[in-house]
């Protein structure tokens, strides 16, 4: 259906700028024009992108009929590809358009009624095809080198991922899984509040969207991990700690919490922001994603995620290991929970976290990494890029530490 895969096009401002006013109505069914009319308004009333959300919300809002046939609309919306041939369309339509325009202002010019300029000034445009500005990477290797394995991103606080993994960039998104009760929070805050302390004054936040575990009772535990101290340490004198937790982490850990969070929330929050690190606990529980099927609706997420940490900063999503991974230690990409191959396809890095059921073990954590993708720093190993190895928990102050 073409009309959808304009649409589309017109959800990316620039797009719209460029092809609308060549686009007329009578190019879309009876059915389809309100839809436009909605998108028409949303551009009249703001300079970003709209969404797919963003238009739905609107076009609701206005009160309509037929409302299950707009829902599939709206479906069919969310689900499309955007297609390149969609902006051939588009071109063909503003030629067209242009032609008819040039032909009646030169029978105008003809008779004294338009100037030559302005059919000039249609002539050049009709010359002129709309060019997306798009920028190429560059080949100079020397700045590829500086920019990603010369210059550090964050950095973890356990030195066996700096080895592994290497820093985490723009365009990095990856997921942590593990069982219930493992110790995911505890990885999380022992390393984000260790990559706060890297960042500078003039860099954006690190956003930590939460919609799982209480949210004060993780900023607690945040406190524990950036100073490595006890819950008894924290009551003794919270003023203090108060101050040099601040002090450490420059207070660019910002935390929201709600279970409910969806996908626009995220979106406007990493826009508002520009954020040098996002985590989500739980990536799988974010709103506004749609399938029939749960794997494509968390695969949505995932490429959604991704899509994010390409636009802003590194992404880090956690969820849940399945079932069969309890009670062993070294976690592979099969036991990620509801995957098949769609939330594993999307990310760059995966890490697993898991945990022996055997006595004497209580506080020795697998590491395993059965994804990665990264570029690595001028540290890391080769030979780690898939590795497993123990770590130890630390829950008492709330961080994971190597062993040896």
């Amino acid at each position: 259906m073409y009309e959808l895969n304009v649409l589309k096009s017109f959800l990316i401002r620039d797009n719209y700028v460029a092809f609308r006013g060549y686009v007329k109505d009578e190019k879309f069914t009876k059915e389809m024009r309100p839809v436009v009319a909605a998108l028409d308004l949303w551009y009249k009333n703001n300079e970003k992108d709209c969404t797919v959300d963003d238009l739905c919300n609107l076009f609701f809002s206005q009160g309509v009929r037929n409302e299950d046939f707009y829902r599939e609309v709206f479906n069919g919306l969310a689900s499309r590809q955007p297609l390149e041939s969609t902006k051939t369309l588009l071109e063909g339509w503003r030629r067209q358009q242009l032609m008819e325009d040039l032909s009646s202002a030169a029978y105008e010019a003809s008779e004294g009624r338009k100037s030559i300029e302005h059919v000039q000034k249609l002539m050049s445009a009709l010359d002129q095809p709309i060019v997306d500005e798009t920028e190429f990477v560059t080949d100079d290797l020397q700045e590829i080198l500086d920019s990603t394995v010369k210059t550090p991103g964050l950095r973890w606080r356990l030195d066996s991922l700096n080895r592994a993994l290497g820093s985490l960039r723009r365009g990095d998104f990856g997921f942590i899984f593990a069982r219930p009760e493992v110790g995911k929070t505890t990885f999380l805050a022992s390393e984000v509040t260790h990559m706060a302390a890297q960042l500078k004054d003039e860099d954006g936040p690190i956003l930590w969207l939460n919609n799982e575990e209480e949210g004060r009772k993780v900023k607690f535990r945040l406190f524990q991990s950036a100073l490595g101290i006890t819950k008894v340490d924290v009551l003794a004198n919270p003023k203090r700690v108060q101050e040099d937790y601040l002090k450490l982490t420059k207070g660019k850990i910002l935390m929201v919490d709600d279970a409910g969070l969806n996908k626009q929330t995220v979106q406007n929050l990493c826009e508002k922001y520009k954020p040098s690190l996002v985590v989500i606990d739980q990536l799988d529980k974010i709103h506004g994603f749609q399938n029939d099927r749960e794997d494509l609706r968390l695969g949505a997420i995932y490429q959604w995620a991704r899509e994010l940490a390409k636009r802003y900063c590194p992404f880090i999503g956690v969820c849940q290991a399945g079932a069969d991974a309890e009670g062993s230690e070294f976690l592979s990409m099969g036991e990620v929970s509801n995957s098949k191959t769609s939330k594993t396809a999307e990310a760059d890095w995966i890490l697993g976290i898991g945990a022996k059921n055997v006595r004497g073990t209580e506080f020795v954590r697998g590491i395993s990494i059965p994804k990665n993708k990264l570029l690595g720093d001028h540290d890391s190993n080769p030979g780690a890029r898939h590795a497993s190895f123990q770590v130890l928990i630390k829950p008492e102050i709330q961080r994971y530490v190597d062993i040896g």
